[in-house]
């Protein structure tokens, strides 16, 4: 059974990952698919939103631990995280197309971080959130010293990462860490129709606007604003926006095809 499934039907990706037995948890086969899946997200046109998901009863449990308990197959944490988890998040920061995380049950470890370095992260209310890595004296990493603080806040962030409590679903959307928890009967049809809304979006227009949200991160004001007026005129080019103004003079519904 492969590590990762991966398929593309009309305009959205799917990343399923896929050792349930293992809550889904990463090894070396499973980063090299997911990097490359990710790889294709990136390049291929046709696709303009992308789901990450997991099978069976977890979304991903992090790190495959008997992986890196082995001598014989552990590559040492630098290239682990140079060579895995750093290219996972980069990608999907940096993919200008939306990522939905549909988070099916618990995302602990590096698992919850991927999660959270998506879009807009979608979870079962079954689903929890565990920042596992002080059970085991690690520290938050695949991005989650970045984002949790500038989520949560500084003290929460702090606790979760040094108590390493679960936080479950809803009370995740609730400290605004994610975007929505959803009830579990209508978890894939939510997951579903957020997906089509998103594919039959401006996609470059989306992809500017998480560029310029990414930017804002490190940016004081003046450099937001220089940004803003830069990637503005570049939406403004786009097919998009001219079918967008052009639906909105003849009062129809726009039909985007993501240029």
């Amino acid at each position: 059974m492969p590590a990762l499934l991966f398929e593309i039907k009309d305009s959205i990706a799917t990343i399923t990952l896929n050792r349930p037995d293992a809550f889904n948890s990463l090894n070396e086969e499973m980063g090299r698919a997911f990097i490359q899946a990710l790889n294709t997200c990136t390049t291929d046109d046709s696709i303009r939103v992308i789901v990450i998901t997991g099978s069976g009863k977890a979304f991903c449990a992090g790190q495959d631990l008997k992986e890196v308990t082995n001598p014989e197959t552990h590559p040492g944490f630098e290239k682990l995280l140079k060579d895995r988890y750093h290219p996972i998040i980069d990608k999907i920061r940096k993919t200008e197309k939306p990522f939905i995380a549909a988070v099916n049950g618990v995302a602990a470890g590096a698992g919850a971080n991927i999660a959270l370095a998506c879009d807009l992260t979608l979870a079962s209310e079954k689903a929890s959130f565990i920042q596992a890595f002080s059970a085991i004296g690690l520290i938050p990493d695949s991005g989650g010293t970045f984002f949790l603080p500038r989520i949560l806040g500084l003290q929460k962030a702090t606790a979760l990462a040094m108590l390493g409590d679960k936080v479950k679903a809803s009370e995740a959307e609730s400290l605004g860490m994610i975007y929505k928890s959803v009830p579990v009967e209508n978890f894939e049809e939510e997951v579903i129709n957020l997906a089509n809304r998103l594919a039959t979006m401006p996609t470059k227009g989306l992809g500017l606007t998480k560029k310029a949200f990414n930017a804002s991160l490190g940016n004081d004001f003046d450099a937001q604003m220089t940004l803003e007026t830069r990637l503005q005129i570049e939406a403004s080019e786009t097919e998009d926006y001219a079918e967008g103004v052009a639906a909105f003079v003849e009062k129809r519904k726009p039909q985007f095809k993501g240029k």
